[in-house]
């Protein structure tokens, strides 16, 4: 397989408090993981940042602006936007650029240049919603994606594969009346952000929940992804799959409860891969999300990149 990463030094710019779980530390992370001989042959390409107006595929132009009005100008400022997110003056720039490495992921999946890409930035965007910033995100990177390849490359049916452990609450607003978009999530429940029950379907039945018990592990969110999510995927025929990367159901995360382990991320990603063989013509844009060990992070990522390269 073509396997492409994108990457940028503005990720390690966006600033967080001291003893913050999303943090720099998590891309330098990666970088170390990917050090590895196993990623040699992995093309790298620096993240261009999106303009402005990229945000208003899955935002109202209130919702930028107020964004806008957060980032503070001072060096070493940080400004609390709510209980857990937060400002620094290069996060915009870092947004932008986590926008603009999906999209430039998706043009690549769909012009040839890549089977599948990986993008590794922070700010995380799944639980942005339309109108609201939250959990550590600003925008929603896997929505922007969607439909930046439903306006330019015409795709009609789209899917995102959230297996964060924190549902995808911002995903899940932004297309719950939408047809197009189907949208898939495995996560602890009861835990933040209280959202992503089975009842919850959307207006169209293309909101599928798997949600999972504290302290289980790999059988539980594997027959909750075979029994739940794919065929899901199998029934849409999605033309594109994003997936919403988190890694913080490995069981070293601090911020949850599900006991996985790489090998669990590396088969969910081989079966997402096969989904995208059968509908999608391979294509597949994979987008960090959470994941907040730093050990568990580099080796859940560094799977799962791998088996992407594999195919």
């Amino acid at each position: 397989m073509s396997t492409r990463l994108y990457e940028h030094p503005i990720f390690l710019e966006h600033v967080t408090p001291a003893g913050h779980p999303e943090r720099s530390d998590r891309i330098r992370a990666i970088n170390v993981a990917l050090e590895h001989p196993n990623f040699e042959r992995l093309e790298r390409r620096q993240a261009p940042q999106a303009s402005e107006d990229a945000v208003l595929l899955a935002h109202p132009e209130e919702h930028l602006i107020a964004v806008m009005r957060e980032i503070p100008e001072e060096e070493d400022e940080i400004n609390q936007i709510e209980a857990d997110t937060y400002a620094s003056p290069k996060s915009l720039q870092a947004a932008l650029t986590g926008i603009g490495g999906a999209m430039a992921a998706v043009d690549d999946v769909f012009t040839g240049r890549a089977d599948n890409v990986f993008v590794a930035a922070r700010p995380p965007g799944h639980h942005a919603e339309k109108m609201t910033a939250m959990g550590f995100c600003f925008f929603n990177n896997a929505a922007i994606a969607a439909r930046h390849a439903q306006k330019m490359h015409g795709a009609e049916r789209v899917a995102i594969v959230d297996w964060d452990v924190h549902h995808g609450n911002g995903t899940q607003d932004i297309f719950w009346d939408d047809a197009s978009v189907l949208f898939c999530s495995t996560h602890q429940m009861p835990l933040y952000p209280g959202t992503g029950a089975k009842d919850e379907k959307g207006k169209h039945n293309t909101i599928v929940n798997a949600p999972l018990s504290p302290n289980v592990g790999s059988d539980h969110f594997r027959e909750a992804f075979k029994s739940r999510v794919l065929p899901a995927l199998d029934d849409f025929r999605p033309d594109l799959i994003i997936i919403s990367a988190g890694f913080d159901a490995h069981h070293r995360d601090p911020l949850a409860q599900i006991n996985l382990t790489g090998e669990d991320f590396d088969w969910a990603t081989g079966r997402v891969l096969e989904l995208a063989d059968r509908h999608a013509k391979n294509r597949v844009v994979s987008l960090l999300e959470g994941g907040y060990d730093l050990e568990g992070l580099a080796e859940s990522a560094g799977m799962h990149i791998l088996r992407m390269m594999k195919g």
